[in-house]
């Protein structure tokens, strides 16, 4: 029997053609009306929510309970979270009653033979990222056509050019619905929906990361400015910008979608 990724091409065409025609279809919605209606498109095929439980994840995952509270949530422990991290994941899969919530983490063996100690963060913080984050969560992704994320044009320059769907090297589709949306969106549908906080946020953490690598922010900072403070980062690599994947030097990926340096 054909895989389902090759049924969907076959019916719907590439992953840029259907990316293309989203994105066109979809132009003038509202963040709500994306997801929703991604969710039951059908060229979107298997379709998972990736979440960080972080600061403002309870919108997503609000929005996913009321629309389908059955979708596959994906949730990556990379065993250096914050404890007020996995409290608050608790906390909303109870309160939201979210059905399917997968916690992923990473294969032993390979923390065992590459960071035995727990201190590859100290080194090599792409290494670290790419070990504990990238690796399980594309593993986590095999079975799916698409996945939706959280990420906002106003997050930073790598993420000023979002559209609600992008295409992921050429094998899965990337859904935006809060692309367009400002701080201020975010901020009244957590208030107008009653939604709780993540802990962190009224200790000066407006974006949450595991806790060696990420600090608390100062008024008038970058709200991300707590992400690897001090270090050339800003994504932790599960993210592809500009065709590249952001990780670090050693790692690029060129227009045709082939990998080149140290991409495991």
């Amino acid at each position: 029997m054909p895989h389902e990724a090759t049924l969907l091409r076959e019916e719907f065409g590439t992953v840029q053609t259907r990316v293309d025609r989203l994105n066109a279809r979809y132009a003038n919605h509202s963040a709500t009306s994306v997801l929703d209606l991604a969710l039951r498109d059908r060229e979107l095929g298997r379709i998972s929510l990736v979440s960080s439980f972080g600061a403002e994840s309870v919108v997503l995952l609000h929005m996913i309970s009321v629309m389908k509270p059955d979708t596959p949530v994906i949730f990556i422990d990379t065993e250096m979270l914050f404890e007020e991290t996995l409290q608050y994941q608790l906390e909303l899969i109870d309160r939201l009653d979210l059905r399917d919530v997968r916690r992923v983490r990473p294969a032993p063996a390979k923390l065992d033979a590459h960071d035995p100690e727990g201190l590859l963060h100290l080194s090599d913080k792409d290494a670290c990222c790419d070990l504990r984050k990238t690796q399980p969560l594309q593993n986590a992704l095999g079975n799916f056509d698409a996945w939706i994320t959280g990420r906002k044009r106003f997050q930073g320059a790598t993420r000023s050019s979002l559209d609600f769907f992008e295409n992921e090297m050429g094998t899965r589709i990337k859904i935006n619905p809060l692309a367009y949306w400002a701080p201020s969106d975010l901020q009244d549908y957590i208030i107008n929906n009653r939604l709780p906080r993540h802990p962190l946020i009224a200790k000066g953490y407006p974006s949450i990361g595991c806790a060696p690598c990420t600090s608390p922010v100062k008024e008038g900072e970058d709200p991300r400015a707590g992400r690897w403070r001090g270090e050339d980062k800003t994504e932790c690599g599960i993210h592809f910008a500009g065709g590249k994947i952001v990780r670090g030097p050693q790692t690029a990926v060129t227009a045709d979608n082939s990998t080149k340096g140290d991409a495991a």
